[in-house]
Protein backbone atom coordinates (compact mmCIF):
# COMPACT_ATOMS: atom_id res chain seq x y z
CA UNK A 1 0.00 0.00 0.00
CA UNK A 2 1.61 3.32 -0.85
CA UNK A 3 1.32 6.22 1.24
CA UNK A 4 -1.71 8.81 0.37
CA UNK A 5 0.97 11.75 0.79
CA UNK A 6 4.15 11.58 -1.31
CA UNK A 7 7.50 12.73 -0.34
CA UNK A 8 7.39 16.18 -2.58
CA UNK A 9 11.15 15.80 -3.33
CA UNK A 10 10.12 12.83 -5.57
CA UNK A 11 6.84 13.45 -6.92
CA UNK A 12 7.28 15.04 -10.48
CA UNK A 13 6.35 18.61 -12.01
CA UNK A 14 7.87 20.18 -9.12
CA UNK A 15 9.40 22.76 -9.47
CA UNK A 16 13.09 23.89 -7.12
CA UNK A 17 11.25 25.28 -3.89
CA UNK A 18 7.76 23.20 -4.24
CA UNK A 19 5.81 25.41 -7.00
CA UNK A 20 4.40 23.85 -9.55
CA UNK A 21 4.65 25.60 -13.37
CA UNK A 22 1.53 25.96 -14.84
CA UNK A 23 -0.27 23.63 -17.19
CA UNK A 24 1.16 20.90 -14.01
CA UNK A 25 -2.12 20.99 -11.87
CA UNK A 26 -5.04 19.16 -12.65
CA UNK A 27 -8.55 21.17 -12.90
CA UNK A 28 -10.11 22.06 -9.67
CA UNK A 29 -13.25 20.26 -10.70
CA UNK A 30 -14.69 18.18 -14.26
CA UNK A 31 -14.71 20.18 -17.16
CA UNK A 32 -17.92 18.50 -18.20
CA UNK A 33 -21.40 19.74 -16.56
CA UNK A 34 -23.75 17.68 -15.45
CA UNK A 35 -27.61 18.71 -16.73
CA UNK A 36 -28.69 21.23 -14.28
CA UNK A 37 -31.24 20.51 -12.21
CA UNK A 38 -34.88 21.67 -12.20
CA UNK A 39 -35.74 25.18 -10.86
CA UNK A 40 -38.44 24.56 -8.55
CA UNK A 41 -41.94 26.74 -9.82
CA UNK A 42 -42.55 30.01 -7.77
CA UNK A 43 -45.36 30.21 -5.53
CA UNK A 44 -47.67 32.73 -6.40
CA UNK A 45 -48.40 35.49 -4.19
CA UNK A 46 -51.26 34.45 -2.65
CA UNK A 47 -49.54 31.61 -1.06
CA UNK A 48 -47.21 34.02 0.30
CA UNK A 49 -50.16 36.24 2.23
CA UNK A 50 -52.13 33.08 3.62
CA UNK A 51 -48.57 31.96 5.00
CA UNK A 52 -47.94 35.24 6.72
CA UNK A 53 -51.15 35.25 7.72
CA UNK A 54 -50.99 31.99 9.52
CA UNK A 55 -47.93 32.82 11.02
CA UNK A 56 -48.93 36.29 12.23
CA UNK A 57 -52.74 34.95 13.54
CA UNK A 58 -50.58 31.99 15.63
CA UNK A 59 -48.08 34.91 17.40
CA UNK A 60 -51.45 36.82 17.89
CA UNK A 61 -53.00 33.94 19.27
CA UNK A 62 -49.77 33.58 21.58
CA UNK A 63 -49.37 36.88 22.87
CA UNK A 64 -52.95 37.01 23.41
CA UNK A 65 -52.84 33.68 26.01
CA UNK A 66 -49.35 34.67 27.98
CA UNK A 67 -51.04 38.47 28.47
CA UNK A 68 -54.38 36.22 29.65
CA UNK A 69 -52.13 34.27 31.72
CA UNK A 70 -50.57 37.60 33.14
CA UNK A 71 -53.42 39.26 33.92
CA UNK A 72 -54.81 35.86 35.94
CA UNK A 73 -57.62 35.52 33.47
CA UNK A 74 -56.42 31.80 32.61
CA UNK A 75 -55.51 29.59 35.93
Amino acid sequence: MTSPDPDPESTTGLEPGGGVPPGETPPGEASTAASPQKEPEARGAAFNKIAAGIVIGVGVLAAAYFIAYLAGILG
